[in-house]
């Protein structure tokens, strides 16, 4: 019986392919060809995936930047030309003066900006607000780019010297 049993097993493996029992088509060991596909399907649903977040992300910025815009026009505008530096007429007016070590330890002896201490003859500029001392060359680059002290963030000019804004209705 044995032999018979063998016999059969090796007669059906012989035959040819051994076939699936549900679906009655031959089984065969997956291919790397299927597996390439399956890799590169993959990397497509990760790049459509990262792109996907990108965009989301680009047009949330656009929307809450325009909302900004619409919702308040005025104040938003306002507050960026506030804050977008003086010009050079504005900022050669500040006052400057030549340091001397005075001894007196209640003052600041060095640029918040550079982080060097001021040593004897060095040209310093004074904020008329709060007056904190920098290095004029230090202090001038800031100001061209804002309006505000670096330490406080006073700002240096006033609402008044802005030039007003008109809402034109048609």
């Amino acid at each position: 019986m044995a032999e018979k049993l063998s016999k059969l097993l090796g007669e059906t493996q012989s035959e040819g392919p051994i076939m699936s029992p549900s679906t009655s088509k031959p089984c065969s060991p997956p291919s790397s060809e299927h597996s390439i596909n399956l890799m590169v399907v993959l990397a497509a649903i990760v790049c459509a995936l990262l792109c996907a977040l990108g965009l989301n992300t680009m047009l949330q910025c656009v929307f809450q930047c325009a909302n900004r815009v619409l919702t308040e026009p005025l104040q938003w505008i306002a507050s960026r030309r506030l804050n977008s530096g003086l010009k050079k007429v504005e900022m050669v007016a500040l006052p400057t003066s030549t340091y001397t070590h005075s001894g007196s330890p209640s003052l600041a002896s060095d640029c918040a900006i550079c982080l060097a201490d001021f040593s004897d003859g060095d040209r310093i500029r004074f904020l008329p607000n709060c007056n904190h001392r920098f290095h004029v060359d230090c202090i001038d680059k800031w100001l061209l780019s804002h309006s505000s002290c670096p330490t406080c963030r006073n700002l240096l000019k006033s609402t008044h010297s802005l030039h007003s804004l008109h809402i034109v209705v048609s």
